[in-house]
């Protein structure tokens, strides 16, 4: 069974991978505590998997009595939680398909305004103007 790493050390790791990859900022401190509890909770159930001698099925007697096979609750839990990994490392930069998309993706610079050409004050600029001094 492999040891379980802290919520503090699987943070400082991802952390670590997005600054490594220019894609780190600190707006993705909530997104960055989601995706490590979930790494944290899939590390768990691998354990649990692990310890059931990766049992993928178990039977389930339904209220009406009839006997089924029915994923385990573990591997269920596993398979919805990869899926939502996959998403976060998505929505984080942290796979070679997201990354790229990140890369790419550019931060639009305002162009600067264009001077427009003098011209002579109108009446109003005038008649403002020089009752101001």
């Amino acid at each position: 069974m492999a040891r379980l790493l802290s919520k503090k050390t699987i943070r400082s790791k991802v952390v670590a991978n997005m600054k490594h990859l220019g894609v780190y900022s600190d707006d993705y401190e909530d997104a960055i505590d989601i995706y490590v509890g979930m790494l944290h909770q899939y590390r768990a159930l691998e354990n649990q998997f692990e310890e059931s001698g990766y049992k993928l099925t178990e039977e389930y007697t339904n209220k009406a009595g009839a006997t089924n096979d029915r994923k385990t609750p573990v591997y269920s839990a596993m398979e919805a939680l990869r899926k939502d990994i996959a998403k976060y490392s998505d929505m984080l930069g942290l796979n070679p398909k997201a990354f790229e998309k990140f890369k790419k993706r550019d931060v639009p610079v305002r162009k600067p305004e264009a001077k427009k050409p003098d011209k002579a004050p109108s009446r109003l600029e005038v008649i403002l103007g020089g009752s101001s001094g």
